[in-house]
């Protein structure tokens, strides 16, 4: 029974009792509301098919909390989706050889503001260029650019001005914040370290060939082209530029991080000040 058990990968104990008649079946569980939360559920993978069963518990918490019901934990969230197809395939885990120690995160905001930038093909074969800014701790997009032609470095500039005004309401930042960028030509132009300078930014950049040094914008790219750009029609390049500003906004106001305690990036800004916490 032992190598019989081993060969087929199961419990000797369950082979026990099922060669003598005596075990138990096993049966789906299942609550009494399922029926009536398997329709919201059900919207919400609808809606946003790359989502898994927490960042969907944490939409289905949302609204039911703004309905004043009691809020789900997320192993019946998972039971409810698994017993109904509705979780994602599991995705191999590629990870990089070389250590990365240091850590990006921060743990208030406007310490450490990321830049990157990255492409957007369409279906014509046309391309659309999106460069943005990311708070570090946060995760809010700051502000970001989009053009069908190169990158460079008027417009990082025009971004690093507009990211001080939105957060500071000024031209200049009262302590100085971090800018982390990769090598590329436009974030190590001596013009735009020169301006970030004079608005109280202090340049970083990765190290070279080590893009997982500003391992958050590589984070946002990927979630992004993910959530937004795959599962969205891109049949040319104005469709996409007009499309960008809702995918940005609805980044920044509903989409559930894991390191924000599966809040949005602005809902954990509206908690933090509620708080009293400093942003």
């Amino acid at each position: 029974m032992k190598t019989v058990a081993q060969t087929l990968n199961v419990s000797r104990s369950n082979l026990t009792l099922r060669q003598k008649g005596s075990g138990k079946e096993r049966k789906t569980y299942v609550k009494a509301d399922d029926a009536m939360l398997l329709p919201a559920v059900r919207a919400i993978v609808d809606e946003r098919p790359t989502y898994g069963y927490r960042r969907v518990g944490a939409l289905l918490n949302r609204q039911r909390r703004t309905q004043g019901l009691p809020l789900l934990n997320h192993k019946k969230v998972y039971r409810l989706m698994s017993q109904n197809g509705l979780l994602l395939a599991r995705q191999p885990q590629k990870r990089s050889e070389r250590p990365h120690n240091g850590k990006v995160i921060t743990l208030r905001s406007n310490l450490r503001w990321a830049s990157d930038g990255f492409e957007i093909p369409c279906w014509n074969r046309a391309v659309v260029r999106v460069t943005f800014v990311i708070d570090t701790c946060d995760r809010e997009i700051i502000a970001w650019g989009a053009t069908t032609g190169g990158f460079d470095g008027e417009t990082v500039r025009d971004l690093m001005l507009l990211c001080v005004e939105r957060r500071f309401d000024s031209h200049r930042t009262p302590p100085a914040v971090e800018w982390l960028t990769d090598n590329g030509s436009c974030y190590t132009a001596r013009e735009t370290i020169a301006f970030g300078q004079s608005l109280g930014l202090v340049p970083c950049f990765t190290p070279v060939r080590s893009p997982q040094s500003n391992g958050m914008a590589e984070s946002f790219v990927k979630t992004f082209k993910r959530d937004y750009v795959y599962v969205h029609d891109r049949p040319d390049a104005a469709t996409v530029l007009a499309q960008l500003d809702r995918w940005f906004d609805d980044y920044n106001e509903s989409h559930p991080h894991k390191g924000l305690k599966m809040k949005s990036p602005r809902e954990f800004i509206r908690a933090q000040l509620a708080a009293g916490c400093p942003i």
